[in-house]
């Protein structure tokens, strides 16, 4: 009879050992936010249910999983182990060869921002997001709040300011295959008036100089402003994702 044990080799990885073969692998990562994200590596459903309890029983609570929005048979796997869904996030490819829409009246778009009023701006913004749907909204391409003492590359923003003070931004990542738009934000008392679109136009403008003809990015699926922008410039969803928790407070 085959003996199977289960082991945790390391502070953040489990083996699944049978016959001195492993046939199975657990693996959890701590995210700069703090987040705790969890995936299994297995063929064997019954390995996985195993991997799965010994993983929950070692870690503190709550624990995150991201699957392929596609993939039913792993969703459910998870599901099984006591994970349920917290959100779903799309992904989008966005052509770059747009035709900037103008600003508001006011509205200047700068793409050589100083230090100093971008750290404010990006003060601010995550201030009203954590005050609203919260930062584990963002995806996670953008690096949690860190007291400030997180560099901030002026080069990889595009903002908007206003009577000389900044109040949106675009955050551009290129050392990817394809750009990555990682954050489009509007202070919320300067919403609703094309901002966003001037400042992400603007941005895909200079990709397409740059000789790229697309860009990607993701947006949660609770924030319909982001989603409805997108679509307003032609970007094409691809696929998506979804965000499970287990031990949800």
């Amino acid at each position: 009879m085959n003996t199977l044990t289960l082991s945790r080799v390391a502070e953040n990885q489990w083996h699944a050992i049978e016959n001195d073969l492993v046939v199975g692998r657990g693996h959890a990562s701590r995210r700069l936010d703090g987040r705790t994200f969890l995936s299994i590596d297995t063929w064997r459903d019954s390995v996985f249910d195993q991997l799965a309890t010994a993983m929950l029983a070692d870690q503190s609570a709550p624990l995150y999983t991201v699957v392929d929005e596609t993939d039913h048979d792993l969703t459910a796997k998870w599901e099984r182990a006591g994970f349920t869904r917290e959100r779903r996030e799309s992904e989008f490819v966005v052509p770059t060869n747009l035709t900037p829409a103008d600003p508001p009246s006011g509205v200047v778009i700068e793409t050589a921002p100083t230090e100093a009023e971008l750290r404010e701006l990006d003060r601010a913004i995550r201030a009203e997001v954590e005050a609203t749907v919260g930062w584990q909204t963002m995806p996670a391409e953008v690096l949690p709040w860190q007291g400030g003492t997180r560099p901030l590359d002026p080069s990889k923003y595009t903002v908007a300011t206003k009577d000389g003070r900044y109040v949106g931004l675009v955050r551009v990542a290129t050392r990817t295959r394809r750009p990555r738009i990682g954050l489009v934000a509007v202070l919320a008392a300067e919403q609703r008036h094309g901002i966003g679109r001037a400042v992400l136009t603007q941005a895909l403008s200079r990709l397409h100089q740059a000789g790229f003809e697309a860009a990607t990015t993701e947006v949660d699926e609770t924030n319909t402003a982001a989603l409805a922008l997108f679509e307003e410039i032609g970007a094409e969803r691809t696929g998506g994702s979804l965000e499970l928790i287990s031990g949800k407070a």
